[in-house]
């Protein structure tokens, strides 16, 4: 009997992500699925997708999406999240999501690497916040610095920006299971289903 799988596409500097990912590991392990991590680069994602950007978006919708939201749904998942955006934001993601890439436990450290982020204002672009990070999750964290750089794992981040592109993904997080895409972590309850039994086409 196959095991089955969660395609997890997001971006390593998402706060939904964060506040979806142990809920995403709960319903994951109850239903003896596999996580395939699939991070990508942010931005070329939204821009293919005709989304709008951060910058373009109105007050009115920051407030609410990236202000209330994020607070409402920090109290209900039980998880401590900045009330303000990360200073470190708009820092490149190659290096984080190489590092989950390259990890043994890629749930273990994907989450420690958005809680960084999130709850602790951490700069993911800097390779010492990352090796501390790393370490702190009882992997080698110099092994994982090193191959987190590598062409080959860099070549995987690429290749997941672009399937996320074809794919038409427009937001972080999003998960497949057998091909049918849940966008959003208020979608996990249908992803739990989805698990146990298939949403008609």
């Amino acid at each position: 009997m196959s095991i089955p799988v969660i395609e997890y596409f997001y971006s390593a500097h998402s706060a939904y992500a964060y506040l979806g990912a142990p809920t995403l590991y709960k319903i994951a392990a109850h239903a003896n699925a596999r996580v395939v991590h699939r991070p990508f680069d942010f931005l070329p994602v939204i821009q293919a997708s005709g989304a709008m950007g951060f910058k373009e978006r109105s007050a009115a919708h920051i407030a609410y999406f990236f202000g209330r939201e994020l607070k409402r749904w920090g109290q209900w998942r039980a998880l401590p999240i900045m009330e303000a955006r990360p200073t470190f934001h708009d820092n490149p993601l190659a290096l984080a999501s190489g590092a989950i890439l390259a990890a043994r436990d890629p749930d273990r450290l994907s989450l420690a690497i958005l809680q960084a982020h999130w709850r602790d204002d951490a700069d993911i672009a800097d390779p010492q916040i990352l090796r501390a990070i790393a370490a702190d999750c009882d992997e080698d964290a110099t092994a994982v610095l090193e191959t987190a750089g590598a062409p080959q794992i860099q070549m995987q981040f690429r290749e997941n920006t672009a399937e996320a592109v074809a794919r038409g993904i427009f937001g972080s997080p999003t998960y497949f299971v057998g091909g049918d895409m849940f966008y959003g972590q208020d979608r996990l309850e249908m992803v739990e289903r989805a698990l146990a039994t298939p949403f008609a086409p």
